[in-house]
């Protein structure tokens, strides 16, 4: 599904994600993967109706023994945010970021997410399907799924399913002890197993990964500097 990439309205989006979730991709990924992630935010004054938001998407990429590589893209959108369509807002300034960066990643993470979306495909998965790429979602709570976190051992890898229509989307893990889990969310690509391993990998320190942590806070550093 690679070149799909971003229907500008709602009607086309739908058939797109519908199509992006039967989609069966073969991804492979390395041992020891690059690991990169998408992050965006949005000036915080008081939004129009109809006129132009402006928004800052950072991306950030892990290479060996190099400090961690960061672009972030700006511009603007008319798209009002609408759960399940996130990618007519979001999609084309992501991709820009991640665009910018020396290589693409192995694996991106997305604070959005994968099969936890009205048609089986949010933004983690169609970004990682625009970019061929495997990816997939951490988010602080599901968009639809179902499923208490109350009994998640406390305990690092501690993990409980999140179900939508009776099928397993995503899934609570706890990162650390003591601190509330994450959703985690299989993208483009990836196995919920794959991707609760990757999750885990990349927040060894903290609750949630240090690649999309480096990416939100170069998305909101740049909106300070242009004053948004």
């Amino acid at each position: 599904m690679r070149g799909t990439g971003w229907p500008g309205d709602a009607a086309t989006l739908r058939d797109v994600q519908r199509a992006l979730a039967e989609a069966e991709p073969a991804v492979t990924v390395p041992a020891r993967p690059m690991v990169g992630a998408s992050a965006i935010c949005f000036a915080r004054r008081a939004i129009t109706p109809g006129l132009p938001e402006r928004a800052w998407a950072g991306a950030s990429l892990r290479m060996p023994g190099a400090s961690p590589q960061i672009h972030v893209a700006a511009g603007s959108t008319t798209q009002p945010y609408q759960r399940g369509l996130l990618a007519l807002r979001e999609g084309p300034l992501r991709e820009a970021a991640l665009r910018g960066l020396p290589r693409l990643p192995d694996v991106l993470i997305v604070d959005a997410t994968g099969r936890d979306h009205p048609r089986r495909a949010g933004l983690a998965l169609h970004l990682g399907a625009v970019l061929g790429i495997a990816s997939l979602g951490v988010t602080d709570r599901p968009l639809l799924a179902q499923g208490a976190p109350a009994q998640l051992p406390d305990r690092r890898g501690a993990v409980a399913p999140l179900r939508l229509g009776g099928e397993i989307v995503a899934c609570w893990v706890r990162t650390r002890p003591a601190v509330r889990p994450v959703v985690v969310h299989p993208g483009w690509g990836l196995s919920l197993d794959q991707t609760v391993e990757l999750v885990l990998r990349a927040a060894r320190k903290a609750r949630t990964p240090q690649s999309l942590r480096i990416a939100r806070r170069a998305a909101r550093v740049a909106r300070s500097r242009a004053g948004g």
